[in-house]
C-alpha cells in the first residue's frame, strides 16, 4: 500500500514515468503523459484517506487533509488554510523516458554513470558531494535526467501528508495539496484556480540544497526575434536571396558575453538565448531576459534593441522584428507583506536541524506566478542539484530533511497562530 512508502520509495515510482513537457504543444497539459502521473497521484492521495481529491480538465490534481485540532484547543480557529505544491512535469531540455535511476552509497570522487560513461558528476563542480560521503544518493544512468525536478517535491510533499495521516498527534491546521503540469514551459499556473484551492498562504517543494530557502526569484520577460529573408534556389542567387540566417547569425553574435547564464551568478542579470530556428526565408530566435530589479528588464530590452539597430542597416533587405512576453515577476514584494509565511519556515527549518539561509533563485517557480496572482508562496528545497540535465543528482537525506521541514512548518503555523 502507498500509504506504508518512503520517501525514496515514492520517489523512484514517479521518476519511472515520463512527464515531459514540450514547449511547441498547443494542448493543455502540453503533453498528455503528464497526466499519467498525476492521475496515479490522485489516486495515492485517495488511498491516504484524503477527502476532496479532484484532478480537473487541465491536469491539475488538488486535495484537502482536514485539520485534526482539537476541538476545545483555544484558538483553533485561527489557524489559516496552507497549501503545499510541486510540479509533475520535467523539462523539455533533456529526455524523460526510460529513467533508470540509480541508488547508491556516496564514498567521494567523480562518478561516471553507466549509461553512458562521457556523462560525469564531478565533485569539482558539484561542492555539495563533500557533505553527502557516506549518504545515500540518487542520479540517473546517463542517458536521461533524473526528474529530481520536481518529482522529489512530489515525494516529499506525499511523505509528509502520509506522516501526518498515520500520526495523528502531530497537530494541523487544515492543508490543501496541489500538483500542476507544465512548470518548465511556463505555464504551470495557466488555470489555476485560487479560489478554488483555498489557502492563504502556500510554498512551492522545488529547490535544491537542503536549508536553502527562497523567498526571491528573477523577473523575466522573453523576446521573440523573426527575421523575414527571401529564398531561391542558390543556384540563381545573386542580387536575390537575402538570407535571414546571416542576420539573425551577427544578432547573436552581438550579444553581450558577460551578461549570460555561463558567466553570471547570485543577482547579476542575463540575456540568454535559448532557441534558434531558421532557413534562407525566415529564421526565429527565442531569447531569455533574466533581472532581479524588474526595472532592469527594461534594460536587457534596450540591449536587443540597440544590437537589432545596429544589424539592420548591414542587412537592409531583410524585415526584423522582436516581440517581448511577459513570463514572471520576482516574488519578493509579495511574500513579504506578511512576514509569517518567511518566519514559520524559517523556524520550521531550525526545528528540522538545519541551519536554514535565503538563497535568490535564479529561475522561478510556479509560486512567482502565484504570489503575484494574491497568493504569498516562497519555496522549499528539496536536495537536488544539476535540474534539467542527464547529471541531476538527489540527496537523499536532504528530502528527509525536508519532509521534516513540512511537518514542523504545519505545527509552527498552529503554534504561532493561536498565540
Amino acid at each position: 500500500m502507498a500509504i506504508h512508502d518512503t520517501v525514496l520509495e515514492r520517489f523512484l515510482r514517479y521518476a519511472a514515468i515520463d512527464t515531459q513537457s514540450s514547449e511547441e504543444s498547443s494542448m493543455y497539459p502540453s503533453t498528455a503523459k503528464q497526466l499519467d502521473l498525476l492521475r496515479l497521484l490522485a489516486d495515492e492521495l485517495k488511498q491516504l484517506g484524503l477527502p476532496e481529491v479532484t484532478l480537473d480538465g487541465y491536469g491539475y490534481v488538488m486535495a484537502t487533509l482536514p485539520a485534526n485540532l482539537p476541538e476545545n484547543l483555544p484558538g483553533r480557529q485561527s489557524v489559516p488554510v496552507i497549501g503545499f505544491i510541486a510540479h509533475v512535469d520535467t523539462s523539455p531540455s533533456v529526455s524523460g523516458a526510460n529513467v533508470k535511476p540509480q541508488v547508491l552509497e556516496y564514498q567521494g570522487g567523480d562518478i561516471v554513470l553507466p549509461g553512458d560513461s562521457s556523462v560525469i558528476i564531478t565533485e569539482s563542480e558539484n561542492p555539495e558531494l563533500m557533505g553527502n560521503r557516506g549518504k545515500t544518493i540518487i542520479t540517473s544512468d546517463g542517458t536521461t535526467l533524473l526528474g529530481a525536478d520536481d518529482k522529489a517535491g512530489i515525494a516529499i510533499i506525499m511523505t509528509a501528508v502520509q506522516e501526518l495521516v498515520n500520526t495523528p498527534s502531530l497537530f494541523h491546521g487544515d492543508m490543501r495539496i496541489g500538483f500542476t503540469p507544465d512548470e518548465e514551459v511556463g505555464a504551470g499556473t495557466r488555470y489555476f484556480d485560487i479560489e478554488k484551492f483555498g489557502a492563504q498562504f502556500a510554498y512551492t517543494v522545488d529547490g535544491d540544497v537542503a536549508g536553502e530557502l527562497n523567498k526571491e526569484t528573477f523577473s523575466a520577460d522573453s523576446a521573440v526575434i523573426t527575421v523575414q529573408g527571401r529564398n531561391i534556389h542558390p543556384g540563381k542567387a545573386k542580387g536575390i536571396m537575402v538570407n535571414s540566417i546571416r542576420a539573425i547569425a551577427d544578432i547573436i553574435a552581438r550579444m553581450p558575453k558577460h551578461i549570460a547564464p555561463e558567466t553570471t551568478e547570485g543577482y547579476e542579470p542575463y540575456i540568454h538565448p535559448h532557441y534558434l530556428q531558421g532557413e534562407e526565408e525566415k529564421s526565429t530566435l527565442k531569447i531569455l531576459l533574466r533581472d532581479f530589479r524588474t526595472a532592469g528588464l527594461a534594460e536587457l530590452r534596450k540591449r536587443l534593441e540597440d544590437i537589432i539597430a545596429e544589424v539592420q542597416p548591414l542587412h537592409p533587405k531583410v524585415r526584423i522584428e522582436m516581440e517581448i512576453i511577459e513570463s514572471y515577476r520576482n516574488m519578493r514584494e509579495g511574500v513579504e507583506k506578511d512576514p509569517r509565511v518567511l518566519d514559520y519556515l524559517w523556524e520550521a527549518a531550525k526545528r528540522a536541524g538545519l541551519e536554514p539561509k535565503w538563497v535568490p533563485i535564479r529561475g522561478g517557480t510556479d509560486g512567482s506566478r502565484l504570489t503575484a496572482t494574491g497568493l504569498p508562496t516562497p519555496n522549499i528545497f528539496t536536495g537536488g542539484k544539476n535540474f534539467h540535465s542527464k547529471t541531476e543528482w538527489l540527496s537523499l537525506s536532504a528530502m528527509e530533511c525536508s519532509v521534516s521541514t513540512l511537518l514542523h512548518l504545519v505545527q509552527v503555523w498552529v503554534e504561532k497562530s493561536r498565540l
